[in-house]
């Protein structure tokens, strides 16, 4: 059985994207017991300007992986035209094969799915969409709206173009369910999340007792509009200075505007770059707290943090300043979780403040969110998927 996968962002890149697509390729040869031909088609790392590694981490994988050379000025509006062109250009040139079974998109950006549906009928297979994000839902609340309304029309389009053309549609949220059935009713909606990757397995063993002084609050993730941490971190890193001491690590489109906060404010946050995920796992080691952050924006009422399968897999007490789906997964299935309303600086202290500094095995949500098993069954449907196409006559 021949797949292609498309992902914009693949391993060595830094990004929950990355981490997902490279668990379903090594997923889909794991399940096709030798009879799987699998080829990714992604772009060189580019997450993040602080973050350049050099080889491709898949040379010596059961896949072929062929990535995207993109302009050298890639950030910003036009950056990120040109480099899609490029993305788009490599994945109609050199996806080696005239014919595949199933394609595959994993798309948080639109046009990464219109590309997967455009490729589908280029290669004569069939068309497996994985949802990461709803893109014209967030872009609406990021971006000023006289340069996204104009263009919402056109969005819409490729959005129910890519979602019509897909034989199987999945979506790492259910917050995502109302908005895709409005799209397209007919179709039957699987429910494949992110998950717990084994790297943090290890992690959840308990640590040694703490020694009294400052809770150490670590967060690690994307900093950019989704987050909002702008909007809460440094007003309350104030407001805990005698208590908690807050590390900050990762990069993003909004990074700049958060250190220039707390500059103003004297907040004691400290900042570190992206790191590789050996080097993470030492950083939640030595938190006592992790903090986990959506800005208060009607589209993050429907998402289902990456970040928060890997902060609850470590046994650490988490912060949360969540609303939306996101809170009602987090109160139903974890325990350990302070939780306050976005953009809440007094919420945030009072949750602080009931916050338990204890170790939470969590042994339930770690074995129901595993990341092989979620991304064996997604396997299993894809391939289940690539025999029907396979059993088509030609």
């Amino acid at each position: 059985m021949k797949i292609l996968l498309v992902s914009y962002y693949f391993p060595p890149d830094l990004c929950a994207g990355a981490f997902r697509a490279r668990a379903l390729a090594e997923a889909l040869v794991r399940q096709g017991h030798g009879d799987v031909q699998l080829d990714v088609v992604t772009t060189e790392p580019n997450r993040y300007r602080t973050h350049q590694p050099d080889a491709p981490e898949a040379a010596d994988a059961d896949y072929r992986v062929f990535q995207a050379a993109l302009p050298r000025h890639r950030w910003g509006i036009i950056g990120q035209v040109r480099s899609f062109a490029a993305f788009a250009r490599v994945a109609a040139s050199k996806a080696p094969e005239s014919r595949y079974d199933v394609v595959i998109a994993t798309s948080s950006r639109l046009m990464t799915a219109a590309l997967g549906a455009w490729l589908a009928r280029q290669k004569g297979a069939a068309y497996y969409l994985d949802i990461r994000d709803i893109f014209i839902d967030t872009i609406q609340y990021i971006y000023p709206s006289a340069a996204v309304l104009p263009l919402k029309g056109l969005l819409s389009r490729i959005e129910r173009y890519a979602v019509n053309r897909a034989a199987r549609v999945n979506l790492v949220s259910p917050g995502f369910l109302p908005y895709f059935r409005n799209i397209r009713p007919d179709v039957s909606y699987s429910l494949f999340t992110n998950g717990i990757d084994d790297d943090f397995e290890a992690s959840a063993v308990p640590p040694a007792e703490r020694t009294k002084g400052k809770v150490q609050i670590v967060y690690a993730g994307n900093i950019g509009h989704g987050q909002g941490l702008e909007r809460i971190l440094p007003e309350l890193s104030v407001r805990l200075a005698d208590r908690a001491s807050f590390t900050v690590i990762g990069d993003g489109a909004t990074r700049s505007a958060l250190m220039r906060r707390c500059d103003a404010l004297g907040a004691p946050v400290a900042f570190v770059g992206p790191v590789a995920r050996d080097q993470l796992l030492d950083y939640y080691d030595q938190a006592d707290v992790l903090f986990l952050h959506l800005n208060d924006l009607p589209a993050f009422l429907k998402v289902l943090p990456s970040k928060l399968f890997e902060y609850l897999a470590t046994g650490k007490p988490v912060l949360a300043g969540v609303d939306g789906y996101c809170r009602d997964f987090l109160t139903e299935q974890a325990e350990g979780v302070a939780i306050f309303r976005p953009c809440d600086v007094e919420g945030a202290v009072q949750a602080f403040a009931e916050l338990k500094l204890a170790h939470y095995p969590r042994e339930s949500f770690r074995e129901n969110y595993a990341r092989h098993r979620i991304m064996d069954e997604m396997a299993a449907d894809i391939l289940a998927l690539g025999q029907l196409e396979q059993e088509v006559p030609a």
